[in-house]
């Protein structure tokens, strides 16, 4: 006959756990508590609270915060499964020190960061600087494109959603004159409780009419979005602020967290979200911020003069590179054609007629009669001004269409074989100075190639790590101020991450 050891649910089982001895120096979660403890201004939060003579005792907001950076670095967003967390898990109990905030309280305080954040990033960023993992001479630019909390269905113009409520609401009719007829048939058996098609048909109306109540006040509340380009873009019922983005996985409705991150450690000194898709507009943005923060933990007013910045294509234009100069900044910021003037990459890549075009340096200016000379001798007349590259003024130029039918050079001057004249623009400026060829120029060379390499080095795996490590594979808030709570919280993992690991006084 088999034999078991016995059991019985009944009995009591006492289990001594010491909350300090799980967090374990040289882990993660040590180094969060002993950074919210020790380093970081919790003071900030004190204003919230206005209990000192009546209502509850609030939760401290160190124990919050340890419990909301340890859940964003084992991927975990939800305010409920991190309230289940403080309940289950001995290194949550641990961190929130017994106390089991519920999911409310927890979304609460993470949204309502707004004035906080900030100053709690730079606390971090400080002890980076103390730490010794700041270089402070080469820094990486890039972003990451993630979905947020709205529907991309429930974008569109406001000519689009006026259409699209007109819909709903001919649908709701349509409908309702099927539960008449139905209702005629049966003798009005089927109505609105219903077990039948008239119940099914009446909940569909009870949602179509929601739907397009929802529409309607949303549209007597909001105005046309209107984009960079002083044309109306698509605005969204859920978020207004998030954007309809491209990526390489497909179109999203969601935010652009840009990170620059500095070259020694990969510290993060600047984040922030954007509701924009092109990188171009938010260079710009990130260095104010980062500045600010530099100087906030004791940098002085030219930081980033004679530092070095690196970022991809995506960010070419002419104002941000106008913007570097203005900095003081060594940028490497190569053009959309760089890889195709890679000499190491294959002759396939470079296009067969375009390798000696003629550009504007070919064509020589006659002072006396004010026009342009083409290198095969013919004269080109001013014609207009015209704007183009956001806003820059140029003077064009106009060839003969006779002299260039009949020009052995053509395919070397016009744009395409059915090019019929050449038209030259030249940029009028204070210096004439081109900065987009500049930095073509610039980025050619051999000590561009091998330091341009560095920013698959800095700034991929900072991206990498907060994406693949810590799984943000979207944002779960709405509105840019709550999403950028979220990215500067996921920042700021990162961070600590980086001192747990480098820090003379972390690292055990």
């Amino acid at each position: 006959m088999a034999k078991y050891k016995p059991y019985d649910y009944s009995q009591t089982v006492l289990l001594p756990v010491s909350l300090e001895e799980q967090l374990m120096p040289g882990t993660l979660e040590f180094a969060i508590h002993a950074l919210v403890e020790t380093r970081m201004d919790m003071s900030i939060f004190d204003e919230k609270y206005k209990n000192d003579e009546t209502g509850r005792a609030a939760y401290d907001p160190k124990v919050l915060l340890k419990v909301v950076l340890f859940a964003y670095s084992r991927g975990i967003v939800s305010s409920r499964k991190i309230e289940r967390a403080c309940q289950e898990n001995v290194t949550f109990m641990a961190l929130a020190c017994g106390a089991k905030p519920d999911h409310s309280t927890i979304a609460a305080f993470v949204s309502s960061m707004k004035n906080e954040i900030l100053p709690l990033f730079r606390d971090i960023l400080l002890v980076c600087e103390q730490e010794g993992l700041l270089g402070g001479t080469v820094f990486a630019l890039d972003g990451c494109k993630l979905p947020s909390n709205a529907s991309k269905e429930w974008s569109g113009t406001i000519a689009d959603l006026k259409k699209r409520k007109k819909r709903i609401e001919k649908k709701v009719k349509e409908l309702l004159a099927e539960q008449r007829k139905a209702d005629k048939r049966e003798g009005g058996g089927s109505g609105k409780g219903g077990t039948g098609d008239g119940g099914s048909r009446q909940r569909q109306v009870e949602r179509l009419q929601k739907k397009a109540a929802r529409l309607e006040q949303w549209l007597q509340e909001n105005e046309p979005k209107i984009g960079d380009r002083g044309k109306e873009i698509q605005s969204n019922v859920t978020d207004n602020e998030s954007a309809k983005m491209k990526t390489m996985h497909g179109t999203i409705q969601g935010y652009n967290g840009q990170a620059l991150a500095d070259g020694k450690h990969q510290i993060i000194v600047h984040g922030e979200a954007f509701g924009k898709g092109q990188d171009s507009r938010h260079l710009g943005p990130v260095v104010d911020g980062a500045k600010q923060n530099m100087r906030e933990i004791g940098y002085g007013e030219d930081v980033f003069r004679g530092k070095c910045l690196l970022a991809d294509a995506d960010y070419h234009s002419t104002t941000n590179l106008a913007r570097c100069v203005e900095e003081g900044l060594d940028a490497y910021i190569p053009d959309k054609l760089y890889r195709r003037r890679d000499p190491r990459l294959s002759p396939k890549r470079l296009p067969l007629q375009r390798e000696n075009k003629y550009c504007l340096d070919d064509f020589r200016y006659n002072e006396a009669t004010g026009q342009y000379v083409c290198p095969e001798g013919k004269r080109l007349k001013f014609n207009t001004k015209c704007t183009k590259n956001k806003g820059t003024l140029y003077r064009r130029y106009h060839a003969d269409p006779k002299d260039c039918q009949v020009c052995t050079s053509r395919l070397r001057c016009l744009a395409g074989q059915g090019g019929r004249w050449k038209n030259l623009c030249v940029p009028i400026g204070a210096d004439g100075v081109n900065l987009s060829k500049q930095m073509a120029a610039k980025i050619d060379s051999a000590q561009a190639h091998s330091l341009y390499a560095e920013r698959m080095r800095i700034v991929e795996p900072v991206f990498g790590n907060i994406r693949a490590q810590k799984k943000l594979d979207h944002f779960t808030l709405r509105s840019k101020v709550k999403v950028n709570i979220q990215w500067l919280l996921y920042c700021m993992v990162h961070n600590i991450e980086k001192i747990m690991k480098y820090g003379p006084a972390y690292a055990h």
